[in-house]
């Protein structure tokens, strides 16, 4: 999962480009030192791209503790807007956020703790501050919780725990959690196997455009997996994970149009995805596609074109690629 910061936005924005309101009211209480309208006031500027300003009037609100805007200062300085990167520094204003309660500001510091950002690296640490923010209902760290949980990282593997706090997260629509979950079903990872029940969560994460569940549920539905065997059903998830460029999808996706499950026969179009996966390296596309090249099968016959693609399957381990290549070379 890519690493997510939170930020917090303000439900107005939109009256702000609408300008159905002045600044000068806000600024002038700003002025006077209201913390929420500093924090405010700091918003349009950071929608405006002015982050010099957002930083000023962020800081005056931090520094008066309102915890959002300690949140939001602790990530302008993480990410170097408006003011020098400093990752200490940013989690310096996570602590104080996080020490009032905000789920946000503590699934950050348990970001920084994980990572080693601003500090040194403590798992244990982060997994203090993920819960924190994953007993709020904060889907984000139920998700990094949870994959602590089923792992041992920074907490004891507790495989009830894990399954727990992923469903929390996935209840909530995240897409890692509901993949996660997915794999855990299907591979009876801290639950017993029910295929059914990982359908149903890779459908979840991949309809929500999760690549790789994408390519897990074509696979389930061209095997019959928890799921009625079903190739168009496969193609169509194959299809969907594959112009996201999944390699994998992309090699399946040569299969089923070479061997018309779920779509007529089209050799054109399988030497198309079969290129498509074996120039990401995928080993049994390479070795597919210089078969394509020997017979001349959906692409005009070329040998040495051949020999390059089996020379690099072969390359990877691929037995029956390193074995053509050596009757080539014979």
């Amino acid at each position: 999962m890519k690493k997510l910061i939170v930020i917090i936005f303000l439900a107005f924005a939109c009256s702000v480009f609408g300008q159905t309101w002045t600044l000068d009211p806000m600024r002038q209480k700003a002025e006077q030192g209201d913390a929420e309208a500093q924090y405010d006031l700091g918003y349009i500027y950071f929608a405006t791209k002015d982050y010099a300003e957002t930083v000023k009037w962020w800081r005056k609100a931090a520094e008066q503790g309102l915890g959002k805007a300690q949140t939001n200062l602790g990530i302008m300085y993480l990410q170097g807007q408006g003011v020098a990167k400093d990752e200490a520094e940013a989690v310096k204003w996570y602590l104080k956020a996080a020490n009032q309660g905000l789920a946000f500001a503590q699934y950050n510091l348990g970001l920084a703790y994980d990572q080693g950002q601003g500090v040194a690296k403590d798992e244990a640490e982060a997994a203090k501050w993920y819960l924190k923010a994953a007993e709020q209902g904060f889907a984000p760290a139920q998700y990094k919780i949870g994959a602590m949980y089923a792992t041992g990282r920074g907490a004891a593997k507790n495989d009830a725990e894990a399954v727990k706090w992923y469903r929390k997260s996935a209840d909530q629509g995240n897409v890692d959690a509901q993949y996660d979950l997915g794999i855990m079903y299907h591979t009876a990872q801290c639950v017993a196997r029910d295929d059914a029940e990982a359908a149903k969560w890779y459908r979840k994460a991949a309809e929500q455009g999760h690549v790789l569940a994408q390519c897990q549920l074509g696979v389930m539905y061209l095997d019959g997996i928890g799921v009625a065997k079903d190739a168009t059903e496969a193609m169509k998830w194959f299809r969907k994970s594959a112009e996201q460029g999944n390699a994998v999808a992309q090699y399946n996706l040569g299969i089923m149009y070479y061997t018309a499950q779920g779509v007529a026969q089209d050799n054109a179009e399988a030497v198309k995805w079969y290129l498509a996966a074996a120039k990401q390296g995928d080993p049994d596309a390479q070795y597919n596609l210089a078969i394509m090249y020997l017979a001349g099968d959906g692409i005009k016959r070329d040998e040495n074109e051949a020999k390059i693609w089996v020379e690099k399957s072969a390359a990877q381990g691929h037995a029956m690629a390193a074995s053509l290549l050596k009757s080539m070379q014979q």
